[in-house]
């Protein structure tokens, strides 16, 4: 009877360690191909980084003919366009969740959430075609004129919005760029907001809680750590898209003020545009260096995230 158990036992524990060296292979081969590609990318830097230096970051010239080049717009507009699409995305996304797992009639979650999710099958290259085409006119006309006469004499908040309304800019990369991350962040937040015990949302209600403060004091804490997850997968589909921006951001390298109606551009539309007709040297170079700062933008932007995710944790456990 003994031995026939040890016998069972050992197939487990024989398929328990294939198991795990597979998936600690599977870990160190994606550590593998990170560092591959950090290393590719810096290698591939390194005239630029020898020539211009960390001079790179803040130079606005870019001028292939005379091999001069600089990050400053392509960066300013990549983490521009970028804020504005978290700005308006999250609190539409996180209405969104909460409708559809608080107060949406049964007959119409599915339907809806089916749609939400939709449109993040649409390809980028349609919402840039529809945003040069339809939306950008409309934009200009009945947002960006307006607009910009009102807040005209408004002192800093009105040299946002100065200048002439061409419709295409970094405003319009970055509300097109808003519609594009809702349906990630709405999905994953309302797949979080789910996940909340029904008992403690009933206890709340037991006691007298509105539906405001049931999401504001149970759903909401319960949930924090994966609605900035939620965030945060947004924020990198919005750092790393690239048709859409090219098609409504403008492409160009001349900024004279920091208007977000003015045309501008990103490390994503740069790469685009620019890296099959680059010639080998510095041009190249300066490409590969673009690239490597968006990763380290990215890894920056998900590294603050991890610690505040942490820092959120260590202060519940202190709460508690």
């Amino acid at each position: 009877m003994a031995e026939a158990q040890l016998r069972r036992k050992a197939p487990k524990k024989y398929a328990d360690y294939v198991f795990a060296t597979l998936v600690r292979i599977a870990a160190i081969v994606t550590l593998l191909l990170l560092g591959g590609i950090i290393v590719s990318l810096i290698i591939s830097s390194l005239p630029t980084i020898h020539k211009f230096g960390f001079s790179f970051l803040w130079l606005k010239e870019w001028d292939p003919p005379a091999d001069k080049y600089g990050a400053l717009i392509p960066i300013y507009g990549t983490v521009a366009t970028s804020v504005i699409a978290l700005v308006i995305a999250v609190p539409v996304s996180f209405g969104i969740a909460l409708f559809l797992t608080e107060l949406s009639p049964n007959w119409l979650k599915r339907p809806l959430g089916i749609a939400i999710e939709l449109l993040a099958a649409i390809p980028s290259i349609v919402y840039g075609m529809w945003g040069l085409f339809i939306f950008a006119p409309l934009f200009a006309t009945y947002f960006q004129q307006p607009v910009g006469d009102i807040m005209a004499n408004v002192p800093i908040i009105g040299e946002l919005f100065s200048g002439p309304a061409f419709g295409i800019g970094i405003l319009t990369a970055g509300v097109i760029l808003a519609i594009m991350i809702i349906p990630y962040i709405s999905s994953v937040m309302r797949d979080v907001f789910e996940r909340t015990p029904a008992m403690m949302k009933e206890s709340a209600y037991g006691l007298g809680c509105t539906t405001w403060e049931v999401i504001w004091h149970i759903v909401l804490p319960y949930t924090k750590n994966g609605a900035i997850g939620g965030v945060m997968l947004g924020l990198g589909r919005a750092l790393g898209e690239t048709m859409a921006v090219t098609f409504v951001i403008g492409n160009t390298y001349n900024m004279s003020s920091f208007s977000l109606y003015q045309p501008g551009n990103s490390i994503t539309s740069a790469l685009a545009n620019e890296f099959a007709e680059a010639g080998p040297g510095l041009h190249t170079s300066a490409l590969m260096e673009l690239g490597l700062i968006l990763f380290a933008i990215t890894f920056f932007v998900l590294a603050l995230s991890k610690l505040m995710i942490l820092r959120l944790s260590k202060n519940e456990g202190r709460k508690s």
